[in-house]
């Protein structure tokens, strides 16, 4: 299963130089895990998880493999992106394509980099590319919602509530608010809300790209950022693009003592790769034996049968049942054998729903 959060940005926020200590990140750690570059702007990186080096521990497991999320440089935009301005539509069809947002904002100040407004204001910077996002999805709605109405008029189910949800994110959006803040009452809603594709209801992650000294603190415009990420829904993350860039060409031991002497727990790529796949409403499961330790990503919600279908196909076709061991019963009783000794290994269905940090052994036939 593959997920991409898009990083977008006006110029000189920072986007670039996040992207680049993100790949930068992942090329080091090529020694050890998977990761490839599918495009010039495009980059896998690993989630990280300290639960899975504890699993491999046990495990006593030859390799170590995590979970990934790709990140998408996506090219900049100008104002009036919504009516093919500059790579107004370039900009729009690879938005289309990403999960999530990542938007970059500058909340630094420096007279030497220069903002193409004259002034710093993430804000305002946010609301362009909202503003050009917005435009994008009314004229979509503007020519859906009348045709669902009509059909809705002669008895059409489906037209009927495609009427009501994509009627209610038109309202939203007139209003100035993004489509995510429409509210299916549904199952059916929801999935017609997500087959609409509208831009404004992808998940939103908002960087706050602050000053080397304000990495820990954040500041006043960092501040502002948070408080419209949550009323819109959204979250926000604060770095400084600067540290991240001299993290990625460290050598891995001499990270931890740098981030603690910035008053860090972690980088801020850690951060903002953990919120992305929070964003995006994922979960991790693992395997785990002698050969290796794998982390592996799935929705929430996802049964025992999606999440064998996350590792091969004929794992979900043909699935029989899920030994199950929870990630916590794993560690007390020392791996898979312990757990089973102590009654802590579940044999479950396929209505079994996957918890975050379940240890799973699939059996199947085909």
């Amino acid at each position: 299963m593959g997920f991409k959060c898009g990083i977008v940005g006006l110029p000189n926020v920072g986007k670039s130089t996040l992207f680049n200590a993100l790949t930068e990140t992942a090329a080091a750690q090529a020694a050890n895990f998977p990761f490839c570059t599918i495009e010039p702007n495009i980059g896998n990186v690993a989630v990280p998880d300290p639960r899975l080096d504890t699993i491999a521990a046990i495990a006593k497991s030859a390799k170590i493999i995590p979970t990934q999320l790709a990140f998408v440089d996506i090219a900049g935009l100008v104002k009036g992106a919504s009516a093919g301005e500059g790579l107004g539509n370039q900009f729009l069809a690879n938005i289309r394509e990403v999960d999530a947002i990542v938007h970059v904002l500058r909340c630094f100040e420096d007279d030497d980099i220069t903002h193409v407004e004259g002034r710093v204001d993430p804000v305002a910077d946010a609301e362009v590319v909202e503003t050009e996002l917005m435009l994008a999805d009314v004229e979509s709605l503007e020519r859906r919602v009348p045709t669902a109405e009509k059909k809705a008029a002669q008895g059409d189910k489906e037209a009927k509530i495609q009427a009501s949800v994509l009627g209610q994110a038109l309202g939203l959006l007139r209003d100035g608010k993004p489509a995510r803040l429409t509210q299916p009452k549904d199952a059916e809603e929801a999935r017609v809300l997500r087959q609409a594709q509208l831009l404004t209801a992808k998940p939103v992650l908002y960087v706050c790209n602050v000053g080397e000294d304000e990495a820990a603190s954040g500041n006043a415009h960092s501040e502002a950022v948070k408080a419209k990420a949550d009323a819109e829904g959204a979250a926000a993350v604060v770095i400084s693009a600067a540290i991240e860039a001299e993290i990625s060409q460290m050598d891995p031991a001499e990270r931890g003592e740098f981030l603690n002497e910035l008053g860090l727990g972690e980088t801020g790529l850690a951060r903002i790769i953990q919120a992305g796949y929070g964003l995006l409403d994922l979960i991790t499961f693992f395997t785990a034996g002698p050969k290796e330790s794998r982390a592996w990503t799935t929705h929430k919600g996802a049964t025992a049968p999606n999440a064998a279908g996350e590792i091969h196909t004929d794992f979900e076709k043909g699935f029989i049942r899920a030994e199950t061991i929870a990630f916590d019963d794993f560690v007390s009783c020392g791996g898979e054998g312990g757990a089973k000794e102590a009654g802590k290994l579940r044999l479950e269905g396929k209505e079994y729903l996957v918890k975050d940090g379940d240890v799973l052994h699939f059996r199947f036939n085909v």
